[in-house]
Protein backbone atom coordinates (compact mmCIF):
# COMPACT_ATOMS: atom_id res chain seq x y z
CA UNK A 1 0.00 0.00 0.00
CA UNK A 2 2.83 2.60 0.91
CA UNK A 3 4.44 1.63 -2.67
CA UNK A 4 0.84 2.84 -4.30
CA UNK A 5 0.98 5.78 -2.04
CA UNK A 6 4.05 7.08 -3.16
CA UNK A 7 3.47 10.82 -5.24
CA UNK A 8 3.85 11.05 -9.04
CA UNK A 9 7.55 12.59 -8.44
CA UNK A 10 8.78 9.67 -6.93
CA UNK A 11 7.77 7.37 -9.67
CA UNK A 12 9.62 8.98 -12.31
CA UNK A 13 12.77 8.70 -10.27
CA UNK A 14 12.17 4.93 -10.40
CA UNK A 15 13.17 3.75 -14.27
CA UNK A 16 17.13 3.16 -13.87
CA UNK A 17 16.82 0.30 -16.07
CA UNK A 18 14.76 -0.63 -19.58
CA UNK A 19 14.03 -3.66 -21.47
CA UNK A 20 15.31 -4.00 -24.98
CA UNK A 21 12.10 -6.05 -26.38
CA UNK A 22 14.75 -6.70 -30.14
CA UNK A 23 12.63 -10.20 -31.78
CA UNK A 24 10.50 -10.95 -28.82
CA UNK A 25 7.67 -11.21 -30.97
CA UNK A 26 9.38 -13.97 -32.57
CA UNK A 27 9.99 -16.67 -29.87
CA UNK A 28 10.45 -19.76 -32.21
CA UNK A 29 12.96 -17.90 -34.23
CA UNK A 30 15.20 -17.14 -31.39
CA UNK A 31 18.31 -19.08 -31.95
CA UNK A 32 17.99 -18.93 -35.22
CA UNK A 33 18.20 -15.18 -35.05
CA UNK A 34 21.30 -15.31 -32.80
CA UNK A 35 23.12 -17.66 -35.02
CA UNK A 36 22.18 -15.16 -38.33
CA UNK A 37 23.31 -12.26 -36.31
CA UNK A 38 26.49 -14.09 -35.09
CA UNK A 39 27.80 -15.09 -37.94
CA UNK A 40 27.38 -11.40 -39.58
CA UNK A 41 29.25 -9.93 -36.60
CA UNK A 42 32.39 -12.35 -37.38
CA UNK A 43 32.20 -11.69 -40.91
CA UNK A 44 31.81 -8.17 -40.36
CA UNK A 45 35.05 -8.14 -37.93
CA UNK A 46 36.85 -10.28 -40.22
CA UNK A 47 36.25 -8.73 -43.96
CA UNK A 48 36.74 -5.17 -42.54
CA UNK A 49 39.94 -6.02 -40.10
CA UNK A 50 41.29 -7.88 -43.55
CA UNK A 51 40.38 -4.45 -45.53
CA UNK A 52 42.06 -2.57 -42.77
CA UNK A 53 45.14 -4.45 -42.37
CA UNK A 54 46.09 -4.82 -46.35
CA UNK A 55 45.41 -0.92 -46.77
CA UNK A 56 48.13 -0.45 -43.69
CA UNK A 57 50.24 -3.24 -45.12
CA UNK A 58 50.80 -2.92 -48.67
CA UNK A 59 52.60 -0.50 -49.87
CA UNK A 60 50.52 -0.14 -53.58
CA UNK A 61 47.63 0.97 -51.30
CA UNK A 62 49.73 3.96 -49.45
CA UNK A 63 47.47 6.46 -51.26
CA UNK A 64 44.83 8.54 -49.87
CA UNK A 65 41.66 7.01 -51.06
CA UNK A 66 43.11 3.64 -49.23
CA UNK A 67 43.72 5.81 -46.23
CA UNK A 68 40.21 6.86 -45.80
CA UNK A 69 39.14 3.56 -46.67
CA UNK A 70 41.15 2.05 -43.71
CA UNK A 71 39.70 4.32 -41.24
CA UNK A 72 36.50 3.57 -42.94
CA UNK A 73 36.89 0.01 -42.34
CA UNK A 74 37.69 0.33 -38.50
CA UNK A 75 35.11 2.97 -38.11
CA UNK A 76 32.46 0.05 -39.02
CA UNK A 77 33.86 -2.08 -36.63
CA UNK A 78 33.38 0.06 -33.99
CA UNK A 79 30.08 1.10 -34.99
CA UNK A 80 28.90 -2.33 -34.94
CA UNK A 81 30.24 -3.47 -31.79
CA UNK A 82 28.02 -0.68 -30.08
CA UNK A 83 24.92 -2.51 -30.92
CA UNK A 84 25.45 -6.33 -32.38
CA UNK A 85 27.42 -7.84 -28.94
CA UNK A 86 24.59 -6.53 -26.85
CA UNK A 87 21.89 -7.69 -28.97
CA UNK A 88 23.91 -11.50 -29.32
CA UNK A 89 23.94 -11.42 -25.59
CA UNK A 90 19.93 -10.45 -25.32
CA UNK A 91 19.29 -13.29 -27.71
CA UNK A 92 21.73 -15.94 -25.92
CA UNK A 93 20.25 -15.26 -22.50
CA UNK A 94 16.81 -13.76 -22.89
CA UNK A 95 17.84 -10.98 -20.15
CA UNK A 96 17.19 -8.34 -22.29
CA UNK A 97 18.06 -5.72 -19.41
CA UNK A 98 20.16 -2.61 -19.51
CA UNK A 99 20.68 -0.03 -17.08
CA UNK A 100 20.24 3.89 -18.22
CA UNK A 101 23.72 4.60 -17.72
CA UNK A 102 24.22 1.45 -20.13
CA UNK A 103 21.88 2.81 -22.61
CA UNK A 104 22.71 6.05 -22.67
CA UNK A 105 26.36 5.26 -23.15
CA UNK A 106 25.07 3.00 -25.90
CA UNK A 107 23.16 5.73 -27.82
CA UNK A 108 26.10 7.99 -27.27
CA UNK A 109 28.53 6.10 -29.20
CA UNK A 110 26.20 4.91 -31.81
CA UNK A 111 25.17 8.30 -32.73
CA UNK A 112 28.81 9.34 -32.73
CA UNK A 113 29.80 6.74 -35.07
CA UNK A 114 27.08 7.35 -37.10
CA UNK A 115 27.72 10.71 -37.23
CA UNK A 116 31.62 10.10 -38.07
CA UNK A 117 30.39 8.01 -41.13
CA UNK A 118 28.31 10.77 -42.60
CA UNK A 119 31.26 12.66 -42.75
CA UNK A 120 33.83 10.55 -43.72
CA UNK A 121 31.94 9.32 -46.49
CA UNK A 122 31.95 13.09 -47.55
CA UNK A 123 35.43 13.38 -46.95
CA UNK A 124 35.56 10.15 -49.35
CA UNK A 125 34.04 11.87 -51.61
CA UNK A 126 35.48 15.10 -52.24
CA UNK A 127 38.83 12.78 -52.57
CA UNK A 128 37.58 11.24 -55.72
CA UNK A 129 36.69 14.54 -56.88
CA UNK A 130 39.59 16.28 -56.84
CA UNK A 131 41.52 12.77 -57.96
CA UNK A 132 39.14 12.98 -60.78
CA UNK A 133 38.53 16.53 -61.44
CA UNK A 134 41.88 18.06 -60.67
CA UNK A 135 44.55 15.04 -60.79
CA UNK A 136 47.76 17.11 -61.48
CA UNK A 137 47.11 19.16 -57.91
CA UNK A 138 45.79 15.92 -55.97
CA UNK A 139 49.46 15.10 -54.76
CA UNK A 140 49.65 18.59 -53.20
CA UNK A 141 45.50 19.06 -52.43
CA UNK A 142 45.39 15.35 -50.75
CA UNK A 143 48.46 15.61 -48.85
CA UNK A 144 49.40 13.05 -45.53
CA UNK A 145 49.05 16.36 -43.11
CA UNK A 146 45.29 17.23 -45.18
CA UNK A 147 43.74 14.00 -44.87
CA UNK A 148 44.86 13.40 -41.20
CA UNK A 149 43.06 16.63 -40.32
CA UNK A 150 40.25 15.32 -42.61
CA UNK A 151 40.17 12.12 -40.71
CA UNK A 152 40.66 14.09 -37.17
CA UNK A 153 37.73 16.42 -37.72
CA UNK A 154 35.51 13.74 -39.11
CA UNK A 155 35.93 11.53 -36.02
CA UNK A 156 36.07 14.39 -33.47
CA UNK A 157 33.67 17.34 -34.73
CA UNK A 158 30.44 15.73 -33.55
CA UNK A 159 31.56 14.50 -29.62
CA UNK A 160 30.80 17.08 -27.53
CA UNK A 161 27.20 17.96 -29.49
CA UNK A 162 26.15 14.24 -29.76
CA UNK A 163 27.15 13.84 -25.88
CA UNK A 164 25.26 16.79 -24.89
CA UNK A 165 22.18 15.78 -26.35
CA UNK A 166 22.65 12.35 -24.88
CA UNK A 167 22.16 14.16 -21.92
CA UNK A 168 19.22 16.29 -22.52
CA UNK A 169 17.41 13.25 -23.57
CA UNK A 170 18.46 11.24 -20.65
CA UNK A 171 17.65 13.91 -18.42
CA UNK A 172 13.89 13.51 -18.71
CA UNK A 173 11.88 12.46 -16.68
CA UNK A 174 10.71 8.97 -17.42
CA UNK A 175 7.54 7.13 -15.99
CA UNK A 176 5.38 4.11 -17.44
CA UNK A 177 6.59 1.45 -19.70
CA UNK A 178 10.40 0.49 -19.81
CA UNK A 179 10.18 -1.17 -22.78
CA UNK A 180 11.64 -0.38 -25.81
CA UNK A 181 10.97 -1.99 -28.96
CA UNK A 182 14.04 -2.02 -30.72
CA UNK A 183 17.43 -3.80 -30.27
CA UNK A 184 19.66 -1.01 -29.41
CA UNK A 185 18.84 2.26 -27.54
CA UNK A 186 18.15 4.61 -30.31
CA UNK A 187 16.74 8.24 -30.19
CA UNK A 188 13.69 7.88 -30.80
CA UNK A 189 12.12 4.80 -28.89
CA UNK A 190 13.99 6.66 -26.11
CA UNK A 191 12.13 9.61 -26.99
CA UNK A 192 8.57 7.39 -26.86
CA UNK A 193 9.25 6.62 -23.09
CA UNK A 194 9.52 9.89 -22.16
CA UNK A 195 7.34 11.73 -19.96
CA UNK A 196 6.34 15.66 -20.75
CA UNK A 197 6.63 17.31 -23.89
CA UNK A 198 9.80 15.96 -25.83
CA UNK A 199 9.13 18.66 -28.48
CA UNK A 200 12.65 20.54 -28.57
CA UNK A 201 14.42 17.57 -28.18
CA UNK A 202 12.97 16.06 -31.36
CA UNK A 203 13.80 19.29 -33.29
CA UNK A 204 17.76 18.81 -31.62
CA UNK A 205 16.87 15.39 -33.27
CA UNK A 206 16.13 16.72 -36.82
CA UNK A 207 18.58 19.71 -36.58
CA UNK A 208 21.87 17.08 -35.99
CA UNK A 209 20.03 14.68 -38.85
CA UNK A 210 20.44 17.57 -41.52
CA UNK A 211 24.25 18.67 -40.23
CA UNK A 212 25.65 15.24 -39.64
CA UNK A 213 23.00 13.47 -42.67
CA UNK A 214 21.64 16.27 -44.62
CA UNK A 215 24.90 18.09 -45.34
CA UNK A 216 27.08 15.72 -46.25
CA UNK A 217 24.66 13.91 -48.25
CA UNK A 218 24.64 17.16 -50.16
CA UNK A 219 28.23 17.31 -50.35
CA UNK A 220 28.29 14.17 -51.77
CA UNK A 221 25.94 14.59 -54.46
CA UNK A 222 27.71 17.76 -55.40
CA UNK A 223 31.07 16.30 -55.80
CA UNK A 224 29.71 13.53 -58.13
CA UNK A 225 27.39 15.57 -59.74
CA UNK A 226 30.86 17.33 -61.27
CA UNK A 227 32.40 14.43 -61.23
CA UNK A 228 30.01 12.99 -63.70
CA UNK A 229 30.34 15.61 -65.98
CA UNK A 230 34.20 15.74 -66.22
CA UNK A 231 34.06 11.83 -66.88
CA UNK A 232 31.59 12.02 -69.70
CA UNK A 233 33.95 14.62 -71.73
CA UNK A 234 37.19 12.06 -71.07
CA UNK A 235 37.39 11.18 -74.93
CA UNK A 236 37.90 7.15 -74.21
CA UNK A 237 36.00 4.70 -73.08
CA UNK A 238 38.53 2.68 -71.34
CA UNK A 239 39.44 6.50 -69.68
CA UNK A 240 35.40 6.71 -68.50
CA UNK A 241 35.16 3.07 -67.24
CA UNK A 242 38.32 3.36 -65.34
CA UNK A 243 37.01 7.09 -63.75
CA UNK A 244 33.53 5.28 -62.95
CA UNK A 245 34.97 2.09 -61.68
CA UNK A 246 36.93 4.36 -59.13
CA UNK A 247 33.77 5.95 -57.69
CA UNK A 248 31.15 3.45 -57.91
CA UNK A 249 32.00 1.35 -55.10
CA UNK A 250 31.59 4.29 -52.69
CA UNK A 251 28.41 5.63 -54.39
CA UNK A 252 27.30 2.60 -53.77
CA UNK A 253 27.61 2.84 -50.09
CA UNK A 254 26.27 6.24 -49.99
CA UNK A 255 22.95 5.36 -51.15
CA UNK A 256 22.54 2.46 -48.93
CA UNK A 257 23.72 4.13 -45.98
CA UNK A 258 22.11 7.66 -46.49
CA UNK A 259 19.13 6.05 -47.80
CA UNK A 260 18.07 4.38 -45.14
CA UNK A 261 19.66 6.45 -42.30
CA UNK A 262 17.59 9.56 -43.02
CA UNK A 263 14.34 7.82 -43.72
CA UNK A 264 14.71 6.32 -40.46
CA UNK A 265 15.29 9.57 -38.71
CA UNK A 266 13.28 11.60 -40.50
CA UNK A 267 9.95 9.47 -40.68
CA UNK A 268 7.03 10.95 -38.46
CA UNK A 269 7.54 9.75 -34.74
CA UNK A 270 4.62 7.10 -34.49
CA UNK A 271 4.31 3.99 -32.82
CA UNK A 272 3.20 2.54 -35.89
CA UNK A 273 6.36 2.75 -37.49
CA UNK A 274 8.24 0.86 -34.96
CA UNK A 275 8.72 -1.90 -37.09
CA UNK A 276 9.73 -0.62 -40.10
CA UNK A 277 11.95 1.69 -37.90
CA UNK A 278 13.64 -1.18 -36.67
CA UNK A 279 14.24 -2.93 -40.08
CA UNK A 280 15.66 0.02 -41.80
CA UNK A 281 18.10 0.61 -38.30
CA UNK A 282 19.42 -2.90 -39.12
CA UNK A 283 20.03 -2.21 -42.93
CA UNK A 284 22.24 0.58 -41.53
CA UNK A 285 23.91 -0.61 -38.93
CA UNK A 286 24.12 -4.02 -39.31
CA UNK A 287 24.06 -5.16 -43.25
CA UNK A 288 26.05 -2.26 -44.64
CA UNK A 289 29.16 -2.94 -42.96
CA UNK A 290 28.86 -6.45 -43.61
CA UNK A 291 28.44 -5.13 -47.28
CA UNK A 292 31.08 -2.61 -47.38
CA UNK A 293 33.91 -4.67 -47.84
CA UNK A 294 32.83 -7.09 -50.67
CA UNK A 295 31.43 -3.83 -52.72
CA UNK A 296 34.74 -2.44 -51.78
CA UNK A 297 37.00 -5.22 -52.85
CA UNK A 298 35.22 -6.90 -55.66
CA UNK A 299 35.04 -3.84 -57.67
CA UNK A 300 38.85 -2.84 -56.70
CA UNK A 301 41.41 -4.79 -58.32
CA UNK A 302 44.28 -3.05 -56.27
CA UNK A 303 42.67 -4.27 -53.39
CA UNK A 304 42.23 -8.02 -54.85
CA UNK A 305 45.93 -8.03 -55.41
CA UNK A 306 46.94 -7.01 -52.43
CA UNK A 307 44.23 -9.34 -50.46
CA UNK A 308 45.96 -12.54 -52.92
CA UNK A 309 49.59 -11.24 -51.79
CA UNK A 310 48.51 -11.55 -48.57
CA UNK A 311 46.77 -15.29 -48.38
CA UNK A 312 49.93 -16.29 -50.56
CA UNK A 313 52.16 -15.29 -47.73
Amino acid sequence: MQHQEKPPEDNLTELMEFVLLGFADMPHLQWFIFRLFLIIYIIILMSNGTIFLITKMDPSLQSPMYFFLANFSFLEICYVSVTLPKMLLNLGTQRRRISLVSCATQMCFALMFGGTECLLLAVMAYDRYVAICNPLQYPLVMNHRVCMQLVTVSWTIGIPVLIELTYQIFSLPFCGSNQINHFFCDILPILRLACGDTFINEMLVYILVVLFGMIPFLLILGSYSKIISIVLKLPSATSRAKAFSTCSSHLMVVVLFFGSGIITNLRPNTRHSEGTEKVLSIVYTILIPMFNPMIYSLRNKDVIMALRKLLCK
